[in-house]
């Protein structure tokens, strides 16, 4: 016992000293009461650190249960703040860059076996002729077990540039594993996956991600449109776009609007550091017609460039209510070379309006999540015009647009992953495919795809179903089991509808589907941006409203 207690002393010691060197450096703008709270706390956590690690029955390991310590407490404030021990610091890194070293694949778990779900184009795995649907097996004589998630996985595919993974694979169609040695080298997702023209004077650029660079990659393209294609007026899509750097996000609303223009300011607990962000070049598209293309998954600094060109009425916001994150995180470094992403402040528009909606330092709901703020205090604002826009619920389109909902059926068939695995099969008998936006499948190929989910032994049992079978108990529970159940049964008859019916009733959304999914494994991300352009209402409804009617939405009121 005295060789381990003394070994574990030590190293309580190294963090004490760490710890209260923090404190000593972090908190000096606290009170001295509200400084030795936490003082305080830090010692009585070091103490029962200490007490766990000394008595507890079996033998604690210091790292695991340090890390589920800061873990929970993290996880009592916002899912933004968060802690990165040394060997994540990678993940933190590609966040922030989009570069990695590895061999560009995105990878996941098909069936429990660890699956390339989409190769990069131009990348080492594209390059030595790995596909999407090929199942790794083997990464340098490690047999990559089922089970294994895809953390672990990646971090074998991983690793510094010029270094050589070999790789070996089962591939559908083939009978025997392949290998292929790949050279890892520095990839770089694309912030902009595809820019393009939606017909001879408008242009189109989807932007994916705010990591370094990405505002360069959108003036890029932009110049590109507007010098090759002669465009006149921009689409700018941000849906699905999670955000990332602020200074990113200032830099394209810079495209726009004038040098000097106030875009963001944020507030945090210190007001000597709060500060206001303005464009500091000039503009490159002063004055060209834009539209920003958001939905629910547009968050953070997406919010931000359409919030901040919604407000300057710069610019005319279309699609669904955007998430509603209003928070600034930073990066800190800690001890032994790990960090902390930690929320510092919260932004606001020119309006002056902070678009977050979940109130992680309120009241809490019975599950411990955050709850949005009570209509009662969203407060209204205006644009620049005098619009109304509010805080606290996301950003508002500016014109509301009906869009179709997915099915309930082919959310199925994406969640058993049935619309990806077809699009391999497929793939095993057409060794190429037309150009995307001539691509079409063939009738014969859609009743394939039914053959297929029938040999997947695919069941789909719909809410209707589920609400069929509560009403059954509730009857059984109210004695009327017997009186109703001929009226019940005959319901779940009429709902019982099999894959060809639902192909029947959903043909159109299957068949995009399909298509979409075999396009990107053929032509990439750009290609599958490409094709899905053709049936997307939101686009089509963006090129109806350039002209007067937008001119209209961003009049005074």
């Amino acid at each position: 016992m005295k060789p381990h207690k003394s070994k574990f002393s030590a190293a309580v010691a190294a963090f004490i000293l760490a710890a209260f060197g923090f404190a000593a450096t972090a908190f000096t703008s606290i009170a001295p009461q509200g400084l030795f709270e936490v003082t305080k706390h830090l010692e009585i956590f070091i103490s029962v650190f200490e007490g766990v690690h000394t008595y507890y029955v079996d033998e604690p390991e210091p790292g695991s249960l340090m890390r589920v310590g800061i873990d929970a407490m993290l996880e009592s404030l916002d899912p933004y703040t968060v802690y990165y021990p040394e060997s994540r610091i990678e993940d933190l890194r590609f966040m922030n860059t989009g570069e990695y070293g590895g061999i560009g694949t995105m990878i996941s778990q098909v069936d429990g076996k660890t699956t390339i779900m989409e190769v990069y184009e131009d990348y080492p795995a594209h390059k030595v002729g790995l596909r999407a649907g090929d199942v790794v097996v083997e990464v340098d004589g490690q047999g990559i077990a089922n089970g294994l998630t895809n953390e672990e996985v990646s971090s074998f595919l991983k690793g510094q540039s010029g270094t050589t993974a070999q790789i070996v694979i089962e591939r559908p169609g083939i009978d025997t594993p392949m290998q292929f040695a790949v050279e890892r080298a520095q990839v770089r997702v694309k912030a902009v996956p595809f820019a393009g023209t939606l017909n001879d004077t408008t242009g189109y650029i989807f932007l994916s991600k705010f990591t370094r660079g990405s505002a360069q990659e959108v003036r890029d393209a932009l110049v590109t449109l507007r010098d090759s294609s002669k465009i006149k007026q921009l689409v700018l899509d941000l849906r699905n776009n999670g955000g990332g750097l602020l200074r990113e996000s200032i830099s394209i609303v810079n495209l726009f609007v004038p040098k000097g223009e106030d875009v963001v300011y944020t507030r945090g607990k210190d007001p000597s550091k709060d500060k206001t962000y303005s464009c500091l070049n000039e503009p490159i598209a002063k004055d060209m017609p834009l539209i920003v293309l958001i939905n629910e998954n547009s968050a953070s600094a997406s919010e931000i460039v359409a919030g901040s060109l919604q407000d300057l009425d710069r610019a005319v916001v279309l699609g669904t209510e955007s998430f509603g994150k209003g928070l600034v995180q930073q990066t800190k470094d800690m001890a032994f070379n790990t960090r902390l992403k930690v929320t510092i402040s919260k932004y606001y528009t020119p309006s002056g309006r902070c678009i977050q909606r979940l109130d992680y330092g309120g009241k809490r709901d019975d599950t411990g999540h955050a709850v949005a703020r009570a209509d009662s205090l969203v407060s209204a604002f205006t644009t620049r015009s005098g619009r109304p826009v509010t805080d606290g619920r996301g950003i508002l389109p500016d014109s509301p647009t009906e869009l179709p909902y997915m099915s309930s059926f082919v959310e199925h068939l994406y969640a058993d992953e049935h619309i990806f695995k077809y699009a391999v099969s497929w793939g095993v008998h057409h060794d190429s495919i037309a150009d995307p936006l001539e691509f079409a499948l063939s009738q014969e190929d859609l009743q394939g795809f039914l053959a297929h989910l029938e040999a997947e032994n695919f069941t789909y049992d719909s809410e209707m179903n589920e609400i069929v079978d509560v009403l059954s108990d509730i009857a059984e529970y109210e004695g009327v089991g017997t009186v109703v159940s001929e009226e019940l049964q005959a319901l779940r008859s009429a709902l019982a509808l099999d894959h060809a019916a639902q192909l029947e009733l959903h043909g159109e959304e299957i068949r995009s589907a399909l298509e979409e999914e075999i396009v990107l494994h053929y032509h990439f991300a750009d290609g599958m941006l490409a094709y899905s352009l053709k049936h997307d209402p939101l686009v089509d409804r963006a090129l109806e409203v350039f002209g007067a009617e937008a001119d209209a939405l961003l009049a005074a009121p």
